[in-house]
Formats: structure tokens, sequence, C-alpha cells
């Protein structure tokens, strides 16, 4: 079992296939028309997100991933949408662009939060210059070392075999989400994730859980495939390879939409490829993040604070690692119901006793403690370049496994001063000896009504003495 998420920013991955836009209508519909026996429905939002393999690109992006997307678009709007939708989220995106296609776009009218029609935009026969295609992955190959194809069925991936063989001879790992019956297009291919329907499609109904696995070896036999993660839904999720059968559960407590959730699956496991985890250990993740995402309407992707909370269990969702906007959300209700919140701050780069001393007498202060945590970069530029010892992910979920530590939040800044005026907690607490006015943010605090309060560290306790000592200097 993994003690930590891993730190996805060392991931670089190439997304290649069918790229699309998924727009949504929202609305009420209160009655029926008079023109047909059809509801109306009186639009309030008009929402635009990524599909296909733009989805899986974006959750890739979404855990600190580094994704290039490769796909065809027309030269319309929509194109120009999908493309300025990525690129925000740090995609990305080299697209073959047709004058004589239109881009694939899917509308959806919803009531009530329930769809009442998906319309699609898109051509029957994809035709586009899959020569420039090949040539830009080849461009992009030599600086990854992971690529995902997304099939979706709308020929971007006409001639998948090419490709494959292309990223293979480059040295790349290859993960393929299939489309159709003919897996022989896929040869070759690391790892494959089609869902139960689809591989059934392709093997035939199982009689039972051997037959399933059976099944599943003799096509991975038949294609040269080592691997093949079955999403199963509700029964979770089964990692099948020659010599081991794998299987987990489901985690999701309500399923709400099941839209996009095997491109989140498949963007998690490409992470985890891309960093050579354990398969196991990245099915573990993506069967976490999956759980999230069909909790959610639509198209949806992760963030690293769901997908550790997921991960360590916490106590309540509103408790645990969460994202500053989350937390700004939190603080709201926490004050509503009067409850005293103290702030601290600091690397806590390796947690010792002093620490959790230092932690607990805090947040007897209050009622709530939040615990903002230096980022990488700015734990370098205070403490130099060989620290930190412990990632961001790893030191964030120590400290919210503590007792005394209600929420945890990280910063990238050199001090937390512009964190906490925006927070306004009741109380900044600080460890050492500073006076109230020199405490970064404090200024904000105290004119808002609060206060800084300043606490003794405990004698002989300290990350740079435990690390000399770890290196024979003391």
């Amino acid at each position: 079992m993994l003690a930590a998420t891993p730190d996805f920013g060392q991931a670089r991955i190439i997304v290649i296939g069918d790229v699309m836009l998924d727009r949504y209508w929202s609305g009420q519909a209160a009655r029926i028309s008079p023109e047909a026996p059809v509801p109306v429905v009186r639009v309030k939002t008009i929402e635009e997100r990524v599909g296909g393999a733009g989805n899986v690109a974006l959750n890739i992006a979404k855990l600190g991933g580094k994704v290039t997307l490769l796909g065809v678009v027309g030269d319309d709007a929509e194109g120009d949408t999908l493309r300025r939708l990525l690129e925000a989220e740090g995609v990305v995106c080299d697209f073959v662009v047709e004058q004589e296609i239109r881009s694939i776009c899917k509308l959806r009218v919803m009531a009530q939060h329930q769809q009442l029609i998906r319309i699609d935009f898109e051509e029957t026969t994809l035709k586009f210059d899959s020569d420039a295609l090949l040539a830009k992955l080849s461009m992009h190959l030599p600086k990854n070392n992971t690529v995902v194809f997304s099939d979706y069925g709308k020929g971007t991936l006409a001639n998948i075999p090419e490709y494959i063989n292309k990223a293979k001879q480059s040295g790349n790992k290859v993960l393929v989400d299939p489309k159709g019956v003919n897996y022989q297009r896929y040869a070759q291919a690391d790892l494959i994730t089609p869902n139960l329907s689809e591989l059934q499609a392709v093997v035939g109904v199982a009689e039972n859980e051997d037959n399933l696995v059976e099944k599943g070896r003799a096509l991975l036999k038949q294609c040269q495939i080592p691997s093949l993660l079955l999403t199963r839904g509700e029964a979770g999720m089964t990692l099948i390879q020659d010599q081991q059968v794998r299987s987990l559960p489901a985690q999701a407590k309500d399923v709400f939409d099941v839209t996009g959730a095997g491109d989140t699956v498949i963007a998690v496991m490409a992470l985890g490829v891309a960093l050579d985890m354990a398969l196991h250990d990245a099915m573990y993740l993506a069967n976490l993040a999956g759980g999230i995402v069909v909790g959610k309407l639509g198209t949806s992707t992760v963030s690293m604070q769901e997908l550790t909370r997921a991960m360590h269990g916490d106590r309540d969702s509103q408790y645990g690692i969460v994202s500053e906007d989350e937390l700004a959300q939190i603080l709201v209700g926490a004050k509503a119901h009067d409850e005293r919140v103290i702030m601290t701050n600091g690397c806590f780069d390796l947690l010792h006793a002093g620490h959790v001393t230092y932690l607990q007498q805090a947040k007897a202060l209050g009622d709530r403690l939040v615990v903002a945590v230096n980022s990488d970069a700015s734990v370098r530029m205070l403490k130099g370049e060989t620290r930190p010892i412990n990632g961001l992910q790893e030191r964030m979920a120590v400290l919210a496994s503590l007792a005394c530590v209600d929420w945890v939040v990280s910063f990238e800044e050199e001090t937390p001063e512009r964190l906490y005026c925006r927070l306004l907690p009741d109380v900044i607490v600080k460890g050492g000896d500073y006076s109230p006015e020199q405490v970064a943010g404090g200024d904000c605090v105290i004119k808002a009504g609060g206060e800084v309060r300043i606490l003794s560290f405990v004698d002989g306790q300290s990350t740079t003495a435990m690390i000399n000592k770890a290196r024979g200097l003391e």
C-alpha cells in the first residue's frame, strides 16, 4: 500500500486520440411544450468542457503531470475553444487543424441535473492528414516516456498500429483505452483498459470469474500485450497479467455520472507508469480517482487534494489536505458555527516530537487547527537546494494524519502573508523568538480582530540536527 501520493510533476506523457468538446445547456423544465410532447427547458447556464482524449490530458495536468495532447480539430470556433480550455490548464496542444472538417462537439441539454437529450456534431468519416499526425507524434516522443492512446472510434487513430510501433521504437510505454472489437490493432501495447462490456464484446460473456480471467489472458497472449486493467463499475477493477490477477472493490460512495470516468482511470494509470510505479499501486490510485469522478456531473477531473483525501481515508471528507479555495469555503462555515480557527505554517520537512508538541499546543488555543505548508520550491528558497528531504505531498500527508490537525494547505510563496490575509484566521501561531509585529500576515489578522501568539519550541528538537545526525555530522 502506498504511504503517500506520488509527485506526478516528474511525469512526461503524450496523449493522442479523438478530441471533442462537451457542451452543457442546463436549466429548469417546468412544463410540456404545446408544439410536441417534450419538456421545455429554460436554459440558465451554458458550460463547455473538454471531452475524449482531451479529458485524459486534462486529468493528467490537474494532477501535476506534464502532458502534450495530439489530435485533429477543425478550423472552427469549437477547435479554438478546445485549445483555450486545455492550454489554460497547462496542456500543450499540438493539433492537426483541417479546413474541411468540423471539430467534434457533443451538446447535452440538462434539466434538474438530468440529461434530456444529447446532440452530436461530428463527421461520419474523419478525413485528415495522418502523416502530419505521425510527424507530430515522432517529434514529441524523445521528450516523453509514456504515450496514451484514447480511442473513441472517431477516426483519429485509424492508423494506430503505426503510431504504437513508432512509440515503442522510441522506448515509450504505451497505454490504450480501446474501442471496437479488433484489439489486434493495439498489439504491442503495454496496457489496455477496457470496461467489462467492451471486453465481453471481444471475448464473449464469461461464465464466472475464473473464465473471465482465462478469456482476458487469452486476449493478451493473442495481441502480445502484457497487462489488462478491467474496469467493472460497481464491482471495481481487475488487473489481469500472465502470472497474477489483482482486484479492488469500487470506491464510489454515490454514483452520479459515469461520463469520463474511464478517462480519469487511464490518466492516473499513465501517471503511475510514467513514474515506474508498480501497476497494482497505480491501479489503487486509479480506483480511488474513478470513485471520486463518478460522483460529479459530466466529464470531470480529480485534484491532488481529492486523491490524497481518498487515499488516506480522512476522518471526514471535510478534513485533511485541501486546496486554498476549498479551505476558504470551509472556514466560512467554521466561523459561522463560532469555531475559533488557529493557523500556523512551516516547512515540516522531517516531522519530530517538537513539531507535534508545538501543533498540539496550537490546537489547544481554539477549535480548529490549519497548517500551511511551504511548497517544495519555497523550501528550496528558504533552506537551499538540498531541501526538502520529503516532497510536499509526503509532508502534507504526515501532518494530516495528526489528530490535532484539522486541515492542511500548501502555499507557493516564501512567506504565507498572502494566504493569511485572505483566510483571516482568529489566531496565527508562530514558534520561536518573534514579536507579533514580525509575523508575516499578522497585521492583516490583527486588523480583522484576530491575534498573533508566539509559542516556544521544544529544546533539543531540530530538523537540521536530525539531518546532520543521519549524515554522521554530529
